[in-house]
């Protein structure tokens, strides 16, 4: 099952393509937050997470999906959060996160040693203190072993490479422009 985690302000957009190609390759899907209360997206579609993070059953969960968000640094007291990311991290075969998502995960501990790209400019990668300046790659989406990151302007491409990674049977051409 894939676990898609939420919190206010995710970016509806980065996620279409990827729930998609989960919806046609018959993936179940689980959408989480911190509480099972209503979560509002940038663009103003209103989300009720299916289970709040400490209702989750870590080992039902084989794959995690993260958008971004429009002020991702406002999650950093969210404990419960970085909680359920460390743990299902344990058992995730594949985690994704997109634009600034990738943030969570170098917060979380689950970008060490690991190539990453992520949607922000240099200064305010510095400026968090959680990425590995080495490991930073300019490329649109990057896959190091497990863990999928990308650029929020490649979500079509993100989609495709999470759904891929999780060898779905999918209709690639759907996506394409």
């Amino acid at each position: 099952m894939t676990a898609v985690v939420l919190y206010p302000q995710f970016s509806e957009y980065e996620l279409s393509v990827a729930l998609s190609i989960l919806m046609q390759g018959g993936k179940p899907v689980l959408i989480c937050g911190e509480r099972t209360s209503p979560i509002r997206g940038e663009s103003g579609l209103t989300c009720l997470p299916d289970k709040a993070f400490h209702e989750v059953d870590i080992s039902e969960i084989d794959s995690l999906l993260l958008p971004g968000c429009m002020d991702v640094m406002s999650l950093d007291e969210e404990a419960a959060l970085f909680d359920f990311l460390k743990g299902a991290a344990e058992k995730a075969l594949v985690i994704a996160g997109i634009s600034s998502s990738p943030y969570l995960l170098a917060r979380a501990g689950l970008l060490k040693g690991k190539r990453y790209t992520v949607g922000m400019v240099e200064e305010a990668r510095d400026q968090t203190g959680v990425f590995e300046k080495e490991n930073y790659s300019d490329e649109l989406i990057v896959q190091d072993r497990n863990i999928i990151t990308a650029r929020g302007r490649g979500f079509v491409e993100f989609g495709a490479a999470f759904g891929e990674a999780l060898g779905l049977s999918f209709e690639k051409e759907w996506y394409k422009c």
